[in-house]
């Protein structure tokens, strides 16, 4: 039974991952946290490079998606361009459009038709670009899910949220998300390049930065990688996709890296970066992190994890 007053929605916020492998695991949480059997229509809201191919792969394995970084399902595009098909797939329980993508083979009409017809047969649809359908489509999703710096769980209410107001945060937002995903990596290209630090930690997020977790304090001047991090920034140098696990960063070895999208095109994107000038002792669970932030308003360490909605 869902706890949901009349006329109210409810919020959840989770910081959106860089990595491949995270995404999907967070997506698999989301699903297991807010998604219930009954759940018809699933609006996705994110720019490109966002990593909603992967936080839909997480929620729903096996789902076989029209269009995302391996290519096009011919399949699934005709489904859209033959409606009467639906009768005689009685298999297919889900489905997924790509706006972007389905609006250049298909009139907005034709769309919205495909979409009340599944809905009324009882099939679930899951529409990222929610945004650009639903003026046409007139009805809320049943849950709407942002990804930007953040992740929005939102499930609306009869006055909202409405998408434009979950897409205008979270497309202004991502790209705080990719300046601190780049510069994440810049500083692991550099710890293992110029300072011989072994690749032994574990990455995590705050709000506006990257953590690098240590299970014992490194011998790393934090100075002088702040120093080499920011030389490197400010020598504009070009960012690129190199394969699924690496991206090319200038001239440099390919870095490792397992969400080569998610990146700023040049390192002068990358604003206001900094190290806190210590490691942070977790005396929980006895490790060091590493800070690093972007951005012109640095706020104290115990602030950084408050999250910033609307």
């Amino acid at each position: 039974m869902r706890n949901i007053i009349h006329g109210a929605a409810f919020y959840s916020v989770y910081f959106a991952p860089r990595g491949r492998e995270r995404l999907l695991f967070l997506g698999e949480e989301i699903s297991q946290r807010h998604l219930t059997f009954d759940d018809r229509l699933i609006g996705i809201i994110g720019d490109a490079g966002s990593g909603k191919s992967s936080l839909i792969k997480g929620m729903f394995p096996g789902l076989e998606l029209v269009n995302d970084d391996e290519g096009i399902n011919p399949h699934k595009v005709m489904q859209m361009q033959v409606p009467e098909q639906m009768d005689s797939l009685a298999e297919t329980t889900t489905y997924h459009l790509d706006m972007r993508f389905q609006t250049a083979f298909t009139q907005m009409h034709e769309i919205v038709s495909f979409v009340r017809q599944a809905l009324e047969k009882g099939r679930r649809v899951i529409v990222e670009h929610f945004d650009i359908l639903y003026p046409a489509l007139k009805m809320h999703a049943e849950i709407m899910i942002g990804i930007g710096e953040e992740i929005i769980v939102t499930r609306p209410g009869v006055f909202g949220p409405i998408p434009k107001d979950i897409g205008h945060v979270v497309h202004t937002s991502l790209k705080f998300r990719k300046q601190v995903h780049t510069a994440e990596d810049i500083c692991t290209m550099l710890l293992e390049r110029d300072l011989q630090i072994k690749h032994t930690w574990r990455n995590s997020d705050v709000r506006r930065g990257f953590v690098l977790v240590f299970d014992q304090l490194p011998d790393i001047d934090l100075a002088l990688l702040e120093k080499k991090i920011l030389e490197t920034i400010a020598s504009n140098l070009d960012v690129a996709y190199y394969d699924e696990d690496h991206i090319q960063i200038g001239n440099f070895e390919p870095v490792r890296c397992n969400g080569p999208r998610i990146h700023v095109r040049n390192t002068s994107e990358i604003d206001g970066f900094k190290l806190l000038d210590s490691f942070t002792y977790d005396r929980m669970n006895d490790t060091y992190s590493l800070v690093g932030l972007i951005g012109s308003n640095h706020r104290e360490i115990f602030n950084l994890n408050r999250p910033v909605i609307f």
